[in-house]
């Protein structure tokens, strides 16, 4: 990997909001970022886990209000596919499967509507960033170790995660890209995945999720934030753009179209309303 592949961010010590998948929803990028202004979170204290642009309105727009606030992005697979011209999400669909068949109509949305400035950011974001907290040292990487559009989830198995632990050579890895927040305890290691904000998180509300990491004198503080916003404009917006309605629907209903890509004990989950929950990391 090319030294400018990876950007080090040095060290925290005090909170650090990150969250995933803006994925074209102005409506909740604006959001999130008051929610981080009102917790005095600086700019510089925020990383998002990628895709800035996917399923929602207003690709070109997200984009901008991410570049002005001025906080850390990771290299997502739509950041790929779009600042280098590839010729889908690059998300590895099964060929004519729902999600396949919605993608389309999305993706060309965005790639019609970005100018070559933003594509020119998405080519040059990091594909991976580096941290310390707390004597801890993280990664934050989109999907996984080795593929940016590879799907991690909380039933992905502990041996795959410690594999991908060792091979970045860091105590925690952040992750991205399935749109469900987790945390797994590996070894006394972490994987944590602090969901998305663009798409609910398949739990039948229109909340959307992201995450706070608080170093303690004991050790890591990481809690779960629902984000409430303005889902009915994102869907209007969505709608103005004649973008699938089936994601449109998403937004408020909080029910994925289809569930192709979801190993079987997340679409056990279908519907049931996750809670704000707090996984300590103790330095011990």
């Amino acid at each position: 990997m090319a030294d400018t592949a990876v950007q080090d961010l040095g060290c925290f010590d005090t909170p650090v909001l990150v969250f995933g998948g803006p994925y074209s929803n102005l409506q909740a990028t604006t959001a999130l970022l008051k929610e981080a202004r009102s917790r005095g979170i600086a700019p510089e204290n925020i990383i998002c886990t990628g895709d800035v642009v996917a399923y929602c309105g207003d690709a070109n727009e997200t984009v901008d209000v991410i570049r002005t606030a001025g906080i850390h992005v990771v290299m997502g697979n739509c950041e790929e596919s779009l600042g280098l011209n590839m010729a889908d999400c690059g998300c590895g669909f099964e060929e004519g499967s729902a999600c396949d068949l919605l993608s389309v109509k999305w993706f060309a949305h965005a790639n019609n509507s970005l100018d070559d400035d933003a594509k020119k950011w998405m080519a040059a974001l990091p594909r991976r960033l580096t941290f310390s907290m707390n004597g801890r040292r993280m990664t934050v990487i989109h999907g996984s170790a080795d593929e940016i559009s590879r799907f991690i989830f909380s039933s992905t198995p502990l041996e795959d995660k410690r594999r991908q632990i060792d091979e970045l050579g860091v105590d925690g890895v952040i992750g991205g890209h399935c749109g469900l927040p987790f945390n797994t305890d590996v070894d006394g290691r972490i994987w944590h995945n602090p969901g998305v904000i663009g798409m609910p998180a398949n739990d039948a509300t229109a909340r959307t999720w992201f995450s706070i990491l608080s170093p303690t004198p004991a050790g890591i503080d990481f809690t779960a934030h629902a984000l409430n916003y303005d889902h009915q404009g994102a869907a209007q917006s969505m709608g103005r753009a004649n973008l699938p309605q089936a994601y449109a629907e998403t937004l408020t209903s909080g029910l994925w179209p289809n569930m192709d890509v979801l190993p079987a004990p997340e679409r056990a989950l279908k519907g049931k309303a996750l809670a704000a929950d707090c996984y300590f990391w103790s330095k011990d």
